[in-house]
């Protein structure tokens, strides 16, 4: 049960960092947006008559700071890609393969994941001072979006970041060692349960 709750929360976090990556509304204006890997344009008052076009290699990225970020992003993506596929084996392999469910396969990998991710989103907004930006959201300069306003592409991406860095918190087990005994913190009564060490 704990291991389905495990690959849900680790597939859908791999579901949204998705959509963010490939969402084109990171900042925008009246009748311009743009992300990470792609950009849209539109006549004015008509959002729905939308032409867009997307960056198909890092060549084709404007600016070296937004190429980082696109590979931090994307590397954090893959990071929790990879960790949502190995939970969801995980959850999904039968008990007597995998006795010991404590945390998770690899509970290091959702870390490094949403390190690549945070790292990626701090680098992000210095590529405002490229003459794409520049152009498009009018006087941005670095960490300054100028005309253009924050999307719900790039929040979608710092909420992702946020439990992602949050998920092996919750995910490590709460056992500590205190002078050769074990206390294990019980959740469900607030109170610790000393057990005396075995020897073998």
């Amino acid at each position: 049960m704990v291991g389905s709750v495990w690959a849900a929360l680790g597939l859908s976090l791999t579901c949204i960092s998705a959509l963010s990556l490939i969402s084109p509304a990171w900042y925008q204006t009246t009748t311009f947006s743009f992300g990470v890997f792609t950009y849209c344009s539109w006549p004015q008052g008509d959002r729905w008559n939308q032409s867009c076009g997307n960056f198909r290699s890092l060549n084709n990225i404007p600016d070296f700071a937004w190429k980082v970020s696109a590979v931090m992003l994307l590397g954090g993506w893959l990071l929790l890609a990879f960790n949502a596929i190995l939970l969801l084996s995980w959850a999904l392999a039968p008990k007597r393969l995998c006795p010991r469910r404590g945390s998770g396969p690899i509970p290091g990998m959702q870390a490094a994941a949403a390190i690549a991710t945070i790292v990626g989103l701090l680098v992000f907004p210095v590529s405002l001072a490229s003459p794409f930006a520049k152009e498009a959201c009018l006087a941005s300069s670095v960490y300054c979006s100028g005309q253009c306003q924050l999307g719900w592409g790039y929040v979608t991406a710092i909420l992702n970041a946020v439990l992602a860095s949050l998920l092996p918190m919750i995910m490590r087990p709460h056992v500590t060692e205190v002078q050769q005994r074990t206390i294990i913190f019980s959740s469900d009564t607030a109170s610790i349960i000393l057990v005396p060490e075995r020897s073998k």
